[in-house]
């Protein structure tokens, strides 16, 4: 049987771009060399994309960038090609597995370019990517589906340049002065930006911080709970792996504690009812429906003391890295690395 041409996409315009760069390292070795001529992909942060014949090392450190046998390659949206476009021709690409994360590459653009391409890829679609990504988005399409959530409140990046007093006195108003609060940009990934606001001065500061990267900001409330992650997998029939618990070293799972931090832990849940166990599982197939998700996605909730079970957010590119959760659940559930790997490779074909 003649393998599949798999071009596995990594790096990005993004700033996940270094954590992009791990998880696609950790694929790239996990991919079944029998079945799957891999052909590498970087995008530099300045948006420049090239074949790389870089080893997985070379790819975690970033010294990919650097290799004299790097040639400028990209994913054509003629169909006609439906390949990697390089100087010396146009190289059929079967699939494309998708190793990023973030803006420019987890919120649909991507997406889109291989929608036109007409090369399948993994994943969630344009639609579901763009709006999953922004988390405010997220939370008006939850709402509509009776997903239970924290509550928010909005606030514009020119809202804080303009007026931060005003600002800070409308989420106050909202929330009724009742610190703490969360303050994320809408659109960002990995915990980037995210802060956590105990009195107003903190408001501002974490406000002013997270309108660095993004224009729409999302303050929510405080959800005292454990932190519960769950793995999706499936385009029509979906499956739920064993469900995740994070057990964060900081005061919250921030982007040091998911990925500097070693203080920081995830488990698999043992300690609840099956009740409450398949309640998770449909809340996450609930969640993912309503998005409008395929192939794999990862939903993480809150699990309060009287069994509520509140989404936090959805992420259509989890990490693949050694220690990301979506891969470990599924291990934890019987499916190892290598063969998941195949399993979304196939749903990405499939649809």
């Amino acid at each position: 049987m003649s393998k599949l041409n798999i071009a596995l996409l990594f790096g990005g315009m993004s700033s996940e771009h270094e954590v992009s760069r791990v998880s696609s390292a950790a694929i790239y070795e996990n991919l079944n060399k029998e079945k799957y001529e891999i052909y590498k992909v970087g995008m530099t942060k300045d948006g420049r994309w090239f074949l790389t014949e870089a080893s997985p090392e070379e790819m975690k450190d970033g010294s990919w960038e650097t290799k004299e046998s790097n040639i400028p390659a990209f994913i054509s949206p003629d169909r006609n090609s439906r390949g990697l476009v390089t100087k010396d021709g146009v190289i059929p690409i079967d699939c494309v597995f998708l190793g990023v994360h973030g803006r420019n590459c987890e919120d649909g653009v991507l997406q889109g370019l291989l929608e036109l391409s007409g090369i399948p890829y993994t994943g969630p679609g344009v639609t579901s990517s763009a709006c999953s990504m922004d988390k405010s988005v997220t939370k008006l399409i939850a709402a509509k589906a009776g997903i239970d959530q924290a509550d928010f409140e909005l606030v514009t990046r020119r809202e804080v340049e303009e007026n931060i007093d005003d600002a800070c006195d409308r989420v106050e108003t909202h929330f009724g002065g009742k610190y703490p609060f969360f303050i994320k940009p809408a659109n960002e990934g990995s915990s980037v930006g995210i802060s956590k606001a105990h009195d107003r001065e903190e408001l501002a500061r974490g406000l002013r911080s997270a309108a660095v990267y993004d224009s729409r900001i999302l303050v929510e409330e405080t959800i005292k709970g454990r932190e519960i992650e769950t793995a999706v997998l499936g385009n029509d029939n979906l499956e739920v792996a064993k469900i995740g618990e994070v057990l964060a070293a900081n005061e919250f799972y921030d982007y040091e504690a998911k990925y500097a931090d070693i203080g920081s832990e995830t488990v698999m849940v043992d300690d609840i009812s099956s009740e409450l166990e398949d309640k998770i599982r449909e809340t996450a197939k609930a969640v993912f429906r309503a998005m409008g998700c395929r192939g794999y996605s990862r939903i993480d909730f809150f699990l309060t003391e009287d069994g509520r079970v509140i989404l936090n957010e959805l992420n259509t590119l989890p990490g693949f890295t050694s220690i990301s959760m979506y891969p470990a659940m599924w291990q934890a559930s019987g499916l190892p690395y290598s063969d998941l790997l195949d399993r979304i490779i196939e749903l990405a074909m499939e649809k």
